[in-house]
């Protein structure tokens, strides 16, 4: 048997992903009341209309985000976002700086790396956007050398965003890893034994979209 868990946030209208990013509007672009004249007694629609940046909620990072002429969401293989053997790595309460030693025994070639903070538990408030766990420079380092196929987390960045340099998004998105952020319920999930997959959709010249990200376990 098996059993289907989410990892994704709820996308909602006027939600805050990150700070300086504009909250997504979603409204009506033809209500069922308005959609009323357009067909027969008693048959309605709805059109919704979503208005909102490429980082909202959770979301899938191509190497397109980080490099002009690096693969783009539509050049994604589904191999390198669906049906991934999974690993989850739990970082010890109240680190922020994780380095590879969290990985060093791992082996995570070909495999999907979730990066379980705890951090999703503070989605929401205000303290989501202040002191978040980060992967180091050199854990990146680790998993671009050891194979990793795609790194996730639960927390606001993969990177340290106290400066300007992202060098983990730079490293793993220079190598052809997506990387998958504000993840959730990383908590449901065993340590390993199950499939990963975030998918988006197939946009041409965009680097970051929103996924539904789950894993498939086995029970």
């Amino acid at each position: 048997m098996k059993t289907l868990i989410d990892l994704s946030h709820t996308v909602e209208h006027g939600m805050t992903t990150y700070k300086g990013l504009p909250a997504p509007i979603i409204c009506d672009f033809l209500s069922r009341e308005a959609s009323e004249k357009h067909y027969a007694h008693g048959t309605t629609f709805h059109i919704g209309k979503i208005e909102m940046v490429a980082n909202t909620g959770t979301y899938i990072d191509s190497p397109f985000h980080r490099y002009a002429d690096g693969k783009d969401l539509s050049e994604l293989t589904l191999e390198s976002t669906a049906d991934l053997e999974g690993l989850v790595f739990r970082v010890p309460p109240g680190e922020r700086a994780i380095g590879p030693g969290l990985f060093s025994k791992a082996d995570v070639g070909g495999k999907a790396v979730l990066v379980h903070t705890g951090w999703a538990s503070h989605w929401g408030s205000e303290q989501y956007f202040e002191g978040h766990p980060f992967l180091t420079a050199e854990a990146a380092e680790w998993l671009k050398a050891s194979g990793t196929a795609l790194v996730g987390i639960d927390s606001l960045n993969i990177d340290d965003t106290s400066g300007g340099h992202r060098p983990v998004h730079s490293i793993l998105l220079g190598a052809d890893i997506p990387i998958v952020e504000h993840m959730c319920h990383l908590e449901d999930l065993p340590d390993s034994a199950f499939k990963f997959h975030a998918v988006p959709v197939k946009v041409r010249h965009f680097g970051t979209f929103p996924v539904r990200a789950y894993a498939v376990v086995d029970i």
